[in-house]
């Protein structure tokens, strides 16, 4: 028995609901945590700042907000240090949207475009957005930037058959894309991937994207759109690729799968991403970055180690720590 629904199976058109209603959602969640600042009134920090971001749960895997600095304690190279900077949700955000674009997906990419100008009414003035398409080949269409003329012609993108999906190569060069993007030391870095997350062409394993991820405090935060097959008189939702799952559930972020067979079915499904949304709101208000300064011993080319722990007096939390080591240049 042979199904061809384009919703079932990959066919020639990535699923156009998906994109079309996450993106615009995404505006509601980010503009919670991106306050429009004057300027002159923006904290400057210097190069040398080391930052890490931290999330802190409960018994209940709940996030846990209302901490403050003198609850963490920081080792540099298994020494105590000064925490010399202490910031708890998101004031400022560099977003990567990693979208996979296989097959045909010009009207996809032009809904996209739209949203994402309409997205930077909201942004302060730290905050940034870059965007990446993959496909069978991975296209970093814009880096990141607060001009909305830059991202609109990132969007414009022809549309073009391919031969598979390379999830792992878009995400590695999604967390590489950070590097040198002249960011703010303190914002925090969100990938926001979105895939039906069957990758047949990658050469990148999972678990380098995840390690290179976490030395650079990234967070995956992984939309899964899956495609069904049927399975014993039934159709089933198909597993992503190993790995695809712990892009986000090992770098700090969330993992979410949207819709079921009826909306697969469905000629004109319809996608809740209100309670996504809302969690990833939650997600931003939780976290904590501190950071230090490592001292000019520091500037060796070697490869250091951070921790951070909770105060003895915080029992019954768990900390996890998005970011492990720091480099810096002599």
């Amino acid at each position: 028995m042979s199904f061809r629904h384009p919703h079932l199976t990959r066919g020639p058109r990535f699923p156009r609901s998906l994109v079309i209603l996450s993106v615009p959602l995404v505006i509601s969640i980010l503009c919670f945590s991106i306050r429009a600042q004057d300027p002159e009134d923006v904290v400057r920090v210097r190069t040398d700042l080391v930052v890490v971001p931290l999330v802190v749960t409960d018994a209940h895997a709940r996030r846990v907000s209302g901490l403050k600095a003198e609850d963490f304690m920081l080792l540099d190279d298994a020494r105590a240090a000064r925490i010399d900077y202490f910031a708890s949700g998101t004031d400022r955000v560099a977003l990567l949207f990693a979208l996979d674009v296989s097959g045909s997906a010009r009207e996809i990419v032009t809904q996209q475009r739209e949203a994402a100008v309409a997205l930077f009414s909201r942004f302060g003035p730290g905050s940034r957005v870059a965007v990446l398409h993959f496909g069978d080949v991975v296209r970093l269409s814009a880096g990141f930037t607060s001009d909305p003329a830059a991202i609109e012609h990132s969007f414009n993108l022809p549309a073009l058959a391919t031969n598979g999906t390379a999830i792992f190569d878009g995400a590695a060069t999604a967390v590489r894309s950070f590097d040198g993007s002249r960011g703010f030391s303190t914002e925090r870095r969100i990938v926001l991937l979105m895939s039906d997350g069957l990758d047949t062409l990658s050469s990148t394993r999972s678990n380098a994207v995840i390690e290179s991820a976490r030395a650079r405090g990234v967070s995956f935060y992984v939309i899964h759109f899956p495609l069904f097959s049927p399975r014993e008189g039934r159709l089933e939702p198909r597993r992503p690729t190993k790995g695809f799952r712990e892009l986000a559930e090992q770098t700090g972020g969330r993992y979410f799968r949207i819709g079921d067979v009826q909306t697969a079915l469905s000629p004109h499904p319809h996608y809740d991403f209100t309670q996504v949304f809302q969690a990833i709101e939650n997600d931003l208000r939780g976290q904590y970055v501190v950071g230090f300064y490592p001292g000019d011993a520091a500037r060796d080319g070697q490869t250091h180690s951070v921790t951070v722990r909770l105060s003895n007096k915080k029992t019954g939390l768990k900390l996890n720590q998005l970011r492990t080591t720091y480099d810096l240049k002599p």
